[in-house]
């Protein structure tokens, strides 16, 4: 009896030295992070730094934490942070940010982000390469501003990138509830006052296969380039515009998609002129575009909805029949 209490006096001393000396290199890393980007020439402080979640855990905590980067204008501030991540393996880390107000700024440009629950999940393989096993930005309600007032808002957030059965091959989904555009968002989309003022769906599911696993080389060497998209789902609904997405592609080593992703509409002509509000569509191609576009409904039966397919060949893209000019390199920089 008196040896296992001192095996286990050992394990909890020995397990008591580990967790002290792994939370003080986790915060000496996250300290020196901070000092390395001020070396670079940011500004990057913050007030002090606490370690807790002993014994399975480590959480380190910044309070008050400012990155600002003087050389493209960007800024960040927050009233605290939170790293946590299991004692055994630091490569789980959970990002929890204050739900008080965080600012954003370019330049003289300053954006508030106001959310409920909002944290980052990094999952990594434990080993040399670091490969990425999922990465995820959850919230509950949300709210972005600026000093004109509210520009865009919902009451959950979830963006999450998941590594699939192929090392290569990635599961990224996005999905809003309840996305709320603000008033000068709706008058960029000349949004008619008869829409609600929430999306009743605004959701993405998709799998991307990559040339490689994202893994530290992504950071230190090349980003991962894409090979191959495999379009689940693409939705949105807003009162009665509705659009829906589908579809796959091959990219090529210059980034140049091939492929075909199937469209479906409704009320379409309000989506046009709302293209054109928002700089996407010229006024000179508004006619034409409205024109082809009411043939090819009149053709399905229903005026008011469309059924098409963005055809991807040869470097250029074309909407159905009506090309669309050079297609989109997908490059990931």
């Amino acid at each position: 009896m008196r040896r296992l209490i001192r095996v286990l006096v050992f394990a909890a001393l020995a397990w008591s030295a580990y967790w002290f000396v792994a939370g003080y290199g986790l915060r000496n890393a996250i300290t020196g992070w901070f000092n390395h980007q001020q070396d670079l020439g940011w500004q990057a402080d913050f007030s002090d730094v606490s370690t807790a979640g002993y014994p399975f855990e480590h959480t380190t905590r910044l309070n008050n934490p400012a990155l600002a980067d003087p050389v493209n204008g960007t800024a960040w501030s927050a009233d605290w942070i939170e790293f946590q991540s299991p004692a055994i393996w630091p490569g789980r880390q959970i990002l929890r940010f204050a739900s008080t107000p965080q600012r954003l700024s370019h330049f003289d440009q300053t954006t508030t982000v106001q959310a409920e629950a909002l944290q980052a999940e990094l999952h990594l393989q434990p080993g040399v390469a670091l490969v990425l096993e999922r990465m995820a930005l959850t919230a509950g309600r949300w709210l972005l501003s600026d000093e004109g007032g509210p520009q865009a808002g919902g009451q959950t957030l979830s963006l999450i990138m998941a590594q699939s059965d192929a090392p290569e091959s990635y599961g990224i989904s996005a999905k809003v509830d309840g996305f709320t555009p603000g008033e000068d968002l709706r008058r960029l989309m000349r949004s008619a006052s008869t829409l609600p003022q929430s999306f009743e769906t605004l959701e993405l599911e998709t799998f991307i296969t990559f040339d490689k696993p994202w893994d530290r080389t992504a950071l230190e060497q090349r980003r991962p380039q894409p090979v191959a998209i495999d379009l689940r789902l693409a939705e949105v609904k807003w009162g009665e515009l509705s659009l829906f997405a589908t579809g796959e592609l091959d990219v090529d080593d210059q980034g140049i998609p091939t492929g075909e992703i199937a469209i479906k509409a409704e009320n379409w002509r309000d989506m046009v002129a709302m293209a054109n509000a928002a700089g996407a569509l010229p006024d000179q191609a508004v006619d034409p575009v409205t024109r082809a576009l009411g043939f090819m409904a009149g053709l399905g039966g229903n005026p008011n909805a469309l059924d098409l397919q963005l055809n991807f060949r040869d470097g250029f893209v074309a909407l159905g029949p009506l090309p669309l000019g050079p297609a989109p390199r997908l490059i990931l920089h």
